[in-house]
C-alpha cells in the first residue's frame, strides 16, 4: 500500500523530492519504490527528466485506480476505528457544464466548508463520462437512464423549453403553434436536435422538422445567439431561468413542452459505502428539495 501512496504523491506533486518530503521518506526510497512497482507491472508509469516528472498514458490510467484502491482501504480503516461517517480524502465528481456551475458547485462548496478533511475534484463536461474507466465517484446525468450496473438517485427534473428574445419576437412575431416554427429562424443545440427533429407534446408525439440557421455544440453559444435576437432556441429550463427572469428571453409554447427529463446522480454500487459519496448525495437531495419547495411557494403566491 505504501508504494501506491508514493506513486500517487509523485504523480500529484510531479516531483520525487516533494513527494518524499510529504511522505516522510527519502527521495531515493521513493524512486526505488516506483521503480519496483513499474518492474512488477511491466510498464512505465512515470517519465523522468532532470527537471520534471510526468505521467505516461499507462500512468494516467493507473493513477485513478490507485486513488480508488487507497480510498477503499482508508474507508475500511475508518470503519474499523468507528469514524467512517466523516467525509475525508478525495471525492471525484463530474457534471454537465452549466448544471454543474449553477447547482453542483454550490453543493461542493458547502461540503468543503463543512468537512475540513475533504478534497473534491469537480470536472464539468457535457460528454458522458465513464465512471469506472475514468475513476469518477459520482456523476450527474440529465437523461432517461438505460439499464446498467450503475446505481442512480433521482434528485430533480428539468424541462426542454423554447426561448427567444423580445427583440426577435417583436420583429418576427410569436409562434402560436409548433407548426409555426417552420416560418422562424431556429438555433439548434446538438443535444436536443436528433435526426433533424424537435419533438413536442406529452409523449413527444408532435414532430417538427428542424432546419436551424445556426447549429452549435455549445449551449452557451445557443443561448447567447437567442439573446442577441438571432432566432428561437431549444434548451433546458435551468440554463435560461435567470435570463427569462431578467427579461432577456421569453418562454414559447410552454403548453407543448415534451416530458420532463430526470436529473440523477449515478455511481458504482461500492461507492455508496464511501462517506464522501454519501455526503454529496445527501447534500444534493437537500439542495434540490429546498429548491423545489421554494418554487412551489413562489408559484402559490
Amino acid at each position: 500500500m505504501q508504494v501506491l501512496r508514493t506513486f500517487v504523491a509523485v504523480a500529484d506533486k510531479r516531483s520525487f523530492v516533494e513527494a518524499a518530503r510529504a511522505l516522510g521518506v527519502s527521495p531515493t526510497a521513493a524512486s526505488r519504490g516506483i521503480a519496483g512497482l513499474e518492474e512488477t507491472l511491466g510498464v512505465t508509469l512515470l517519465r523522468r527528466t532532470t527537471r520534471s516528472v510526468a505521467l505516461t498514458p499507462e500512468g494516467e490510467a493507473y493513477l485513478d485506480r490507485c486513488r480508488h484502491a487507497l480510498e477503499e482501504l482508508d474507508d475500511a480503516a475508518r470503519a474499523v476505528r468507528g469514524d467512517a461517517a466523516e467525509p475525508r480524502g478525495l471525492l471525484i465528481v463530474t457534471a454537465p457544464v452549466v448544471f454543474g456551475r449553477l447547482h453542483i458547485l454550490p453543493i461542493v462548496e458547502q461540503l468543503l466548508r463543512a468537512h475540513a478533511g475533504l478534497d473534491v475534484r469537480l470536472t464539468l463536461t457535457d460528454r458522458v463520462v465513464r465512471l469506472v474507466e475514468e475513476g469518477v465517484d459520482v456523476a450527474v446525468r440529465i437523461a432517461e437512464l438505460s439499464d446498467s450496473a450503475l446505481h442512480a438517485v433521482r434528485i430533480a427534473q428539468v424541462r426542454r423549453v423554447l426561448v427567444a428574445s423580445p427583440k426577435y419576437l417583436k420583429s418576427r412575431g410569436v409562434p402560436a403553434t409548433v407548426a409555426d416554427l417552420g416560418g422562424h429562424d431556429l438555433i439548434g443545440f446538438d443535444n436536443f436536435t436528433r435526426n433533424g427533429e424537435w419533438r413536442f407534446g406529452a409523449s413527444g408525439e408532435v414532430v417538427v422538422k428542424c432546419e436551424p440557421r445556426l447549429m452549435t455544440n455549445s449551449v452557451d453559444a445557443a443561448i447567447d445567439a437567442a439573446i442577441s435576437g438571432l432566432g428561437i432556441s431549444r434548451v433546458l429550463d435551468y440554463q435560461v431561468e435567470q435570463h427569462v427572469a431578467d427579461g432577456r428571453l421569453r418562454y414559447l409554447l410552454a403548453n407543448q413542452d415534451p416530458p420532463s427529463v430526470p436529473v440523477s446522480l449515478v455511481y458504482q454500487a461500492n461507492r455508496l459505502r464511501s462517506p464522501n459519496a454519501r455526503a454529496l448525495i445527501e447534500a444534493a437531495r437537500q439542495h434540490f428539495a429546498a429548491r423545489a419547495a421554494a418554487h412551489k411557494k413562489g408559484a402559490a403566491r
